[in-house]
């Protein structure tokens, strides 16, 4: 298992390389940067004081030099005239539309982010799967058909709109405020007992919100491969050998079941992430969703850039992780790589 842990982090190395290339020219793709739309709105306007400050700025950051010096100049492979050095060297960049550095604007921002997909990630697994299991060991009863029902209106039902209808009855039963990550008086504070349990209080919503389409999906994914896998013939033959139904779920056909419910985890974090900035919009979430979309549209490329490279981690990061309980749990996985006898 160590060998197989020490090969799966040095695989990681360049696909964090490769996926940093294709972020930054994915980034580079629309014409012009930042400062270039604000040269030419200064002269469309007949502003001319500021255009020396920002084509010093250009040349400082290399939005001057071709896109390989630039990403070159971003990574930190190569030094730079101004004060950001790079990725590597700990510096995340400076974003020009707040004037302030990336660290600084995605802060608070980044921790929450977490914390929200933290809470939903355990909020999906902890209510699809015995939902699933339900679902799959009473095929066609009261409760698999109610629970389907439930799953398609999860499915179909706007994120948006159920985060709009929570709100309005959490505000008019329980006197939440309406929207954010926690009440107004703690914006802005230091972090105590009382703004954790006002954060806590708030992740309910937009857990809920966020998580209901995932749950849904997860229901539906975990009911199907547990319904295959208990009509093989294995389980006729333990069944007929005495064995007790729930002896028989547990140590067979669920953990043949779980494999494809574990390895959804490497692509559940960056979904949730960008399935909800239109949430994190509509709710007032101080996440990265909303400073990620503003940052597209405007072209502040370090601050996009940033961003996106998180995200991209966070998908290596849960494939790290769901490769290793899928080796954990399905004996079938050679770690080796080589035939087995």
């Amino acid at each position: 298992m160590l060998r197989y842990l020490v090969q799966r982090m040095i695989v990681m190395i360049p696909t964090l390389l490769a996926i940093s290339i294709l972020t930054f020219i994915i980034i580079q793709l629309p014409p012009g940067d930042y400062l270039s739309n604000q040269v030419a709105e200064l002269k469309a306007r007949g502003e001319e004081a500021g255009l020396a400050k920002l084509e010093f700025l250009r040349e400082q950051f290399g939005f001057d030099q071709p896109w390989w010096r630039q990403y070159a100049m971003w990574m930190g492979f190569l030094p730079t005239s101004g004060e950001f050095n790079g990725l590597l060297q700990g510096n995340w960049g400076w974003s020009f539309e707040h004037s302030k550095p990336v660290d600084e604007v995605v802060g608070d921002g980044l921790f929450l982010t977490i914390i929200l997909n933290a809470a939903t990630v355990l909020f999906i697994y902890i209510v699809a799967f015995p939902i699933g299991i339900y679902s799959a060991t009473r095929q066609y009863s009261w409760g698999d058909y109610g629970f389907t029902l439930v799953g398609y209106l999860g499915l179909a039902t706007p994120n948006f709109l159920l985060g709009l209808i929570l709100l309005y009855y959490a505000n008019v039963w329980f006197g939440l405020s309406v929207g954010g990550l926690m009440a107004p008086d703690y914006i802005g504070e230091p972090w105590s007992m009382a703004k954790v349990g006002s954060v806590l209080a708030h992740l309910v919503i937009p857990v809920i919100v966020i998580g209901t389409s995932g749950t849904a999906a997860m229901i539906r994914r975990l009911r199907a491969n547990l319904l295959d896998e208990l009509q093989k013939q294995y389980v006729v033959t333990g069944r007929a050998k005495g064995l007790t139904e729930r002896k028989l779920l547990l140590k067979y056909p669920l953990r043949m079941a779980l494999n494809p419910f574990i390895a959804d985890i490497g692509s559940l974090l960056p979904g949730l992430i960008s399935g909800s900035v239109i949430v994190s919009v509509v709710l007032n979430l101080p996440t990265i969703g909303p400073v990620l979309l503003d940052s597209l549209a405007s072209q502040d490329q370090y601050l996009a850039g940033f961003i996106l490279l998180f995200v991209s981690m966070l998908t290596v990061f849960g494939m790290l992780v769901s490769d290793i309980l899928l080796a954990v749990l399905d004996p079938r996985i050679r770690l080796g790589g080589g035939t087995q006898t």
